[in-house]
């Protein structure tokens, strides 16, 4: 255990983003044609057609190609335009620096497995893009190290962020087939802590659909143990940082996330159990795994007929494949009321609603060790009625 900003942690997995250079294939009138690609780190070469490339720094437009299919005796002529250099295609697989390279952007199209039963992102999905856009921000800066989002100094000293406290608030979840548009920063948040931020927009109508905000620090990848950070590693980020705020600092979550017991528990779901799918490349649970257990413990009625607008993780501890967890959700309103500062928390909670919008719910959640009942991850949780969006 250890103390930070007067919160005190243990230690989370770090995300399990994925560091893999993807070649781009370009067309070619020729019928032969072969690729050869790896998931090896950005600075090893990749083959197309017998050509070195290396990596994805390297993608190139593909020239305009005319394909004819033949059917019934009906021709089919497609036509592959050169994509322009801010389309969403470009965007999403390089993605840009803007505001002076303080910002990076990137652009992403929802897919078929990334929505739930009503057709809308859902909100693992939403974590998800926000980790990629994250560590795709670490590669193009050109600070990527040998680990995963960690900087070269970092690497040096077998040091990796591990984050502590994310909170995102959504007023609109994208459909199957939207393209979004995330922006990216970084900012210190006192003397041995980073924070970063998001904002995602609808890219056709520019409106911002959610922003979130979090907070990360540093623990050695071996000892597991929290550290300061390095004034190396200080230097090598200090020229990213943007003082801009994704949510208003009078808006944000900031307030205390109650324990959960047996007895302030409404709901406990036991026996959940991590997949090897659910791993990392560290072997630990990578930490948008723990929101779909958490939600294990939701009332169905109301992930069926609610959409939650606003949710606040408070992660204490890793988690390992051989774990097995329980999930506990309450009311907000039942946790307070055995809390002896209750009033204090439920007037900063209910100030700091997302959007400015009063919750129809508020829950609280705890994620824990089945066997000696260890904390994982507290978090907050705000829902509005679907028959109001």
């Amino acid at each position: 255990m250890a103390a930070t900003n007067d919160v005190t942690l243990c230690y989370a997995a770090k995300p399990g983003w994925f560091n893999a250079s993807w070649p781009s294939i370009k067309p070619k009138r020729c019928r032969s044609f072969s690729v050869i690609a790896s998931a090896s780190n950005q600075g090893s070469l990749e083959m197309i057609s017998g050509k070195k490339v290396n990596g994805i720094r390297h993608i190139h437009e593909a020239p305009n190609v005319r394909t004819k299919i033949n059917s019934h005796d009906d021709e089919l002529v497609v036509k592959q335009s050169q994509q322009p250099d801010n389309s969403p295609l470009r965007a999403c697989l390089l993605g840009r620096f803007v505001e002076d390279r303080f910002v990076y952007r990137q652009t992403f199209s929802i897919r078929s497995y990334e929505i739930g039963p009503d057709k809308t992102a859902t909100m693992e999905t939403l974590m998800n893009l926000l980790q990629e856009t994250a560590l795709n921000h670490v590669t193009s800066s050109g600070l990527a190290g040998n680990g995963f989002g960690a900087t070269r100094e970092m690497s040096l000293r077998k040091l990796i962020w591990v984050v502590t406290r994310i909170h995102i608030q959504v007023q609109r979840y994208s459909s199957w087939g939207d393209v979004v548009e995330i922006d990216t920063w970084v900012d210190a948040s006192g003397k041995n802590a980073m924070r970063r931020d998001w904002i995602i927009r609808d890219y056709r109508t520019q409106d911002i659909i959610t922003r979130a905000t979090s907070t990360w620090v540093i623990m050695n990848r071996e000892t597991r143990r929290l550290s300061k950070i390095p004034e190396q590693v200080r230097q090598e980020v200090l020229p990213f940082y943007l003082n801009t705020f994704a949510i208003d600092k009078e808006k944000t979550d900031v307030g205390k996330i109650d324990k959960l017991t047996d007895q302030t528990a409404g709901r406990i779901r036991s026996g959940l159990a991590p997949r090897w799918s659910d791993m990392d490349a560290n072997q630990h649970v990578n930490n948008v795994k723990y929101i779909g257990w958490i939600l294990e413990s939701v009332p169905i009625h109301v992930l069926e007929d609610y959409n939650m607008t606003s949710m606040t993780l408070e992660y204490r501890r890793e988690c390992r494949q051989s774990n097995l967890l329980e999930s506990l959700t309450s009311t907000t309103a039942s946790v307070t009321e055995d809390s002896n500062n209750n009033n204090k928390n439920k007037n900063s909670h209910n100030h700091n609603s997302s959007n400015n919008r009063r919750a129809d719910l508020e829950y609280t959640h705890l994620l824990r060790m089945q066997a000696d009942k260890a904390e994982i991850i507290r978090a907050r949780s705000e829902w509005q009625s679907k028959d109001e969006h």
